[in-house]
């Protein structure tokens, strides 16, 4: 597994799909549908955060989601917004949401074979 992370508007998408040989893949855009995987195709998991914030929304349980995940696609890509960073927001929810996103992201980068951090287009390999 790959996890790839950045800012808002990064290019992080851009990146892999630039960086990483892929012939066949299938794009996740913000959700495990595994409906639209066929074998053979590398997984692209992109806006896993907001994947995090959905399954929140509806009571679902994404640590485990992503480890079940993870360990049925072990080659997939995660794509995520870094979503720590600036001011702590008032609302609960949103707290909630940012504290699990970013225990999940820890998880994930320790488990993950390379980590890339993408400013401005840029990918920084952070392991």
């Amino acid at each position: 597994m790959k996890l790839i992370i950045g800012g808002y508007a990064q290019g992080k998408l851009n990146y892999v799909l630039k960086h990483y040989e892929l012939e066949n893949y299938v794009l996740l855009d913000g959700t495990l549908s595994e409906a639209a995987i066929e074998a053979g195709n590398t997984v692209i998991l992109h806006c896993f955060h907001l994947w995090v914030k959905d399954g929140l929304k509806r009571g679902a349980n994404p640590e485990e989601e992503i480890r079940k995940f993870v360990k049925e696609y072990p080659d997939c890509i995660i794509i995520s917004d870094e979503v720590g960073n600036g001011i702590v927001p008032i609302d609960a929810f949103e707290r909630e949401y940012r504290e699990r996103t970013g225990r999940m992201l820890v998880e994930l980068a320790e488990k993950a074979e390379e980590v890339v951090r993408v400013i401005c287009g840029m990918g920084q390999k952070i392991k």
